[in-house]
């Protein structure tokens, strides 16, 4: 899947099919709309492209929301959904004041010259959010498009959705949120340097920022680390840190059995089983015992995953 930045980065197309929106953690609802593009660009021998937008338009006007894939996570989960590729509009002032009708015309018709269109029930676009899926259908007699609605997917009677979503991990409810996604929950970064206080109550931990300080989990976890290669398991605190009256949303993880310098090494953690909420206590030695409990919890976990594993289903 090629990626492309900006409208001036177009090449010339005779033909394509097109599906629009955020895509954010590419869930299975994303997984039909997406392997229903696919079909319908090898059927009419045409690319299929994928249109996201950043900043994203909730970003762009103040509404920021926890993200459920970073940039990166958001590429390859889309590679392997067999895409041509993925279109990177900028979302600026000018962008945003284009109406609906210019939308179509300027970039769908003239410069995409698209022959299908697949977008989801909820989709809205221009400026004023004025398009939806019957202006489309109105355009596509005039210019010779065809424009598919899809139907929302279900799990568990719910809607699949990014925002559904949020509202599950927000809940510690992970497993639900899991088939949703089609996959667990995991945040990806670079491990960068922290103020090493773990270390004086003998639990060392490695730090990964959350971007824009939002974050759709928020306290303790049992979580699996996969980085150089290997994959450990640990107890993780995502939050502000009250205890050291921290301000920003760090994930802090303290991994067993490794004592290894890692600063800069990417690390893809999974979130497997919701502790307990963050709180703040009234010493390090509260905060240590607290820990402890914390690491039992996670380890107990753990051993009965394994367990499970090695006993099979009844």
């Amino acid at each position: 899947m090629e990626i492309i930045r900006g409208l001036h980065n177009l090449q010339k197309y005779t033909g394509s099919v097109v599906t629009i929106g955020n895509f954010d953690g590419v869930h299975i609802g994303h997984h039909h709309i997406i392997d229903r593009l696919v079909k319908q660009s090898k059927l009419l021998g045409l690319p299929s492209v994928l249109i996201s937008f950043s900043p994203t338009p909730q970003s762009f006007f103040g509404r920021e929301q926890a993200t459920l894939s970073n940039f990166k996570q958001k590429h390859q989960l889309l590679e392997r959904l067999g895409l041509d590729f993925h279109l990177i509009i900028k979302f600026d002032q000018a962008f945003s004041n284009m109406s609906a009708d210019d939308f179509i015309q300027t970039i769908l018709i003239n410069k995409l010259k698209m022959k299908f269109c697949l977008i989801g029930d909820d989709f809205r676009f221009g400026s004023g959010r004025t398009g939806d899926f019957k202006l489309l259908q109105s355009s596509a007699l005039k210019a010779n498009f065809e424009v598919e609605n899809t139907q929302s997917i279900l799990c568990d009677s719910c809607r699949a959705s990014s925002s559904s979503i949020r509202d599950l991990l927000a809940n510690g409810k992970l497993e639900s949120a899991a088939k949703m996604l089609g996959r667990e929950f995991s945040i990806a970064g670079k491990v960068i340097h922290g103020k090493q206080l773990g270390r004086t109550i003998d639990f060392p931990t490695i730090n990964i920022p959350i971007k824009r300080n939002i974050s759709p989990v928020l306290g303790i976890f049992a979580v699996q680390v996969d980085i150089i290669g290997q994959r450990f398991n640990g107890v993780c605190n995502i939050g502000k840190r009250p205890t050291v009256n921290g301000e920003n949303i760090l994930l802090e993880v303290f991994l067993f059995d490794f004592d290894q310098v890692v600063y800069g090494e990417l690390a893809n953690v999974t979130f497997k089983q919701r502790i307990r909420d963050e709180k703040k206590f009234d010493s390090f030695e509260a905060l240590k015992a607290q820990i402890i409990l914390d690491t039992q919890s996670a380890k107990t976990y753990f051993n009965q995953q394994a367990s499970s594993s090695i006993l099979g289903p009844p």
